[in-house]
């Protein structure tokens, strides 16, 4: 049954649809609304935020359980959206590794600093690693620039597009001969191999090596790792090998600001709206059906989900070509991610480690790149290894406020634990209490007691952060970062610039370029292309 007044795409009470209410989508609704379209967000939760929701997860404690690496929002965003004020906090957030009881190495994102603390594994590392830090900074920044734009067209289709590749082109060729020859080599490389080719101290390769293989369903030794660390590390301070500045007014902070600006943009906002369909009439879309049968008409869809289920769940399928829908089909998710919460009485101690404020940052409890690649090893036949890798961090030290009563948050972050089990098992309540008392008995390892301060914990399995943020297979990728699903072959080839073959539909998810944790920057670059083509008349946009 339709909604009163909006009978057809003409006669739309919306000029676009914004389908999600996370970074993308909220950045999304709020540029297309300061140009004076007439707007509506949907969101299936009952509140904003997405991926970098927070949530209470026990009386009186709070987290944003995928909310560890705050991301980076691209300066157009900023500019755009005017959120200058948004301030993040430049404290020492570093990254530590767990040698063994009573024994961390700690690298703070000041490279002198971190140098010392090397020096008593390695002299030689120690020496390296100002040129280590300022070259992934240096080639991170590169892909930076990738990720400001629309992804290269590589059929070069337009020629106002010359311009802009050339303007890349430019600067790659400022990265210097050893600089470009790096940049590609580095790419398809395993971060095993970068990383033996720069050091030889197991700790400190085992603390960068974590930054290549988050949520990636492969171990170090992988190609492409190379990549996905240095993706990770755009817009990072130099220094720093895990994570972004996190926000001064704690993990909601983004959120929070950007539903400021949509809203006093003129966006209309709905929670607890799961669509259902989108309506295609005459190879456009024309509006969506909700989950509770509401039909809502518009001029454009602009969807932030997953590339899968926008195309393949919400559209009567004789809209698509079969190949196109084969190679929709055809995108890589494999979620292997899993986070345990626990609600602590008090700060744990952890004997060895530089100091408490280390908690603040993360630390990886996995010592070697060994270990690692035999924790993924144990995802490829479907099970959880016996020694997962766990990264973990406090952020109540940062933010007071997520616990009451000066209590304390602790979130541990799980690779790898593989959305399909062996044999068709499920995720079930006994499963992810297994898994909650191996992340327990890593974290016991190094903090004596640990298990004395959980008043309560709350284990999310790939299933679990499917059903509760919408994520294919529990992935927050979207789309895994493998080399052939990344600039314009995300989602798929030829593809790549957020637009769909049916006309005013768009894709703004981090399923599309420049991917996850480039805060709004899908969403800014679909929102223009939608922009874009209403301004040159094409399809119902």
């Amino acid at each position: 049954m339709s909604a009163p007044g909006n009978g057809g795409a003409r006669g739309a009470a919306f000029d676009a649809v914004v389908i999600g209410a996370g970074a993308n989508g909220l950045v999304a609704a709020a540029r297309l609304a300061k140009v004076g379209l007439r707007v509506l967000l949907l969101e299936r939760a009952e509140s904003l935020g997405g991926q970098g929701a927070v949530i209470e997860f026990a009386p009186g404690f709070r987290a944003a359980p995928l909310g560890q690496d705050p991301g980076w929002v691209p300066p157009a965003v900023v500019r755009g959206l005017g959120l200058e004020s948004l301030a993040a906090d430049p404290a020492d957030a570093p990254l530590s590794v767990a040698i063994g009881p009573g024994s961390f190495l700690t690298l703070s994102r000041d490279a002198e600093r971190a140098a010392e603390a090397i020096r008593v594994h390695s002299v030689s590392d120690a020496a390296k690693w100002p040129a280590f830090t300022s070259q992934v900074h240096r080639l991170a920044g590169f892909l930076g620039e990738l990720y400001r734009t629309p992804a290269p067209d590589v059929g070069l289709t337009s020629l106002g597009d010359v311009p802009a590749l050339l303007g890349l082109g430019l600067k790659y060729r400022a990265l210097g001969g050893e600089g470009m020859i790096e940049f590609l080599r580095t790419l398809p490389l395993s971060v095993w191999e970068l990383l033996d080719d720069w050091f030889e101290s197991a700790p400190l390769k085992a603390a960068v090596a974590t930054g290549g293989i988050q949520d990636y369903r492969q171990g170090p030794r992988s190609g492409g790792t190379g990549f996905v660390l240095l993706h990770h590390l755009v817009g990072a301070p130099v220094g720093s090998m895990r994570g972004r500045l996190p926000w001064r007014g704690g993990p909601s902070a983004f959120t929070e600001a950007l539903e400021q600006v949509a809203r006093r943009a003129g966006v209309t906002i709905r929670t607890g709206a799961a669509v259902a369909r989108v309506t295609v009439r005459d190879d456009a879309a024309e509006g969506v059906i909700l989950a509770n049968g509401e039909e809502i008409a518009t001029r454009a869809v602009l969807s932030t989900a997953d590339p899968t289920r926008t195309l393949l769940e919400w559209v009567d399928p004789v809209w698509l070509d079969p190949e196109f829908m084969h190679a929709v089909g055809n995108i890589r998710y494999r979620g292997c991610t899993a986070v345990v919460m626990f609600a602590l009485d008090a700060i744990p101690e952890f004997p060895g480690l530089a100091s408490q404020e280390a908690l603040a940052g993360l630390v990886s409890l996995t010592p070697s790149v060994v270990a690692l690649e035999k924790a993924a090893d144990a995802a490829k036949y479907g099970d959880v290894s016996e020694n997962p890798h766990v990264e973990i961090t406090v952020p109540t030290l940062r933010s007071p406020a997520l616990a009451d009563g000066g209590r304390h948050v602790l979130v541990a972050r799980v690779h790898y634990a593989p959305y399909r089990l062996r044999d068709g098992a499920a995720w079930d309540p006994a499963r992810r209490d297994a898994l909650a008392d191996r992340v327990t008995e890593a974290i016991e390892a190094v903090s004596p007691g640990f298990g004395a301060r959980v008043l309560h914990r709350v284990a999310m399995s790939p299933q679990d952060l499917e059903e509760r943020y919408g994520l294919r297979e529990g992935a927050p990728t979207q789309g895994e970062l493998g080399l052939d699903q990344i600039l314009f072959m995300r989602p798929v080839a030829g593809w790549g610039r957020h637009a769909t073959p049916i006309a005013g539909l768009y894709l703004g998810g981090v399923g599309t370029h420049p991917g996850p944790g480039i805060l709004g920057g899908a969403g800014w670059l679909a929102a223009n292309r939608l922009l874009g083509d209403r301004r040159g008349g094409k399809g119902r946009a």
